[in-house]
């Protein structure tokens, strides 16, 4: 339960700074968690993301201030950190179909968005493969890029990098490099908050090449599932483990990256694992 108060503890905080900064990082250290971790498991959680939580959020509040009739446009959206009347009119607009101006008139509708509160669910009983392995650290080589601190913003750069790597025949070369444990194709999302976050498409190898990048995965204790299927089902077994595994689990998120091993090259009847660096819970 703890894990789920946290996650609560840090709506608070979030309702706290609505109309000032709200520190991402901060979220982070509430939930025990990195930065990156965090957002993760919001969506999963919440089913939307961080960022749009928080915009969701602040425009209900604004159309309840506008609502009072004597604040002027420009000041609530000054209040709500938008940089110009234009920004605050189009995301308003976009949130409850009506201009800023419009819901100052009595008797026109808008949207009311409320403040999260998790809680922890029961689902349907249908299992999950697990196994928690403590490995040492290991080297890939492959090609990356880099990732915006806000999750959200890095929806498209994972799916093209993929598709560019197998049209270009990145993976079939990286496959040839492979001669280390875990033997498979990585997607590795190296998102802590010591470095800049960086999305690897790699293999574990001990081969050199000018060719590709390096980097070493830190020694890490990981919770891997199994799964099967389509490149989408990989997603809903991630948001399973956070969803449903984790918070009972008695471990919670350690500071390494996450990562997806990919064990054949069929996206329609893929096999794969999902590592999830994990530590033991403190008492």
């Amino acid at each position: 339960m703890e894990w789920v108060e946290r996650l609560n503890q840090s709506m608070a905080y979030i309702e706290e700074h609505l109309t000032g900064e709200i520190d991402y990082e901060q979220l982070g250290r509430i939930a025990c968690c990195s930065t990156y971790h965090y957002q993760r498991m919001f969506t999963y959680m919440a089913g939307i993301t961080l960022a749009e939580y928080i915009r969701r959020r602040k425009l209900s509040l604004a159309a309840v201030d506008l609502r009072g009739g004597g604040a002027r446009i420009i000041d609530i959206a000054e209040k709500y950190g938008y940089r110009s009347p234009t920004a605050f009119n189009r995301a308003f607009q976009s949130f409850h179909g009506i201009a800023p101006s419009a819901a100052k008139d009595e008797g026109v509708p808008v949207n009311s968005f409320s403040t999260i509160v998790f809680r922890i669910a029961v689902k349907g009983a249908t299992e999950m493969k697990y196994r928690i392995e403590t490995k040492e650290a290991f080297r890939i080589i492959g090609v990356s890029a880099p990732l915006d601190k806000e999750l959200e913003n890095n929806f498209m750069v994972v799916p093209t990098m993929w598709q560019e790597a197998a049209a270009n025949g990145t993976i079939q070369k990286l496959a040839g490099m492979m001669d280390t444990p875990p033997m498979g194709l990585l997607g590795v999302s190296v998102c802590n908050d010591e470095e800049a976050w960086r999305y690897f498409i790699a293999v574990s190898s001990t081969k050199t090449s000018n060719e590709w990048e390096e980097y070493t995965v830190p020694a890490s204790t990981w919770a891997i599932f199994s799964g099967a299927g389509t490149n989408q089902s990989i997603q809903e077994l991630e948001q399973r483990v956070v969803t449903e595994w984790l918070p009972t689990s008695g471990y919670e998120y350690a500071n390494a990256p996450d990562i997806e091993v990919y064990l054949n090259p069929d996206p329609q009847n893929a096999q794969y694992e999902v590592w999830i660096p994990v530590i033991k819970k403190t008492e």
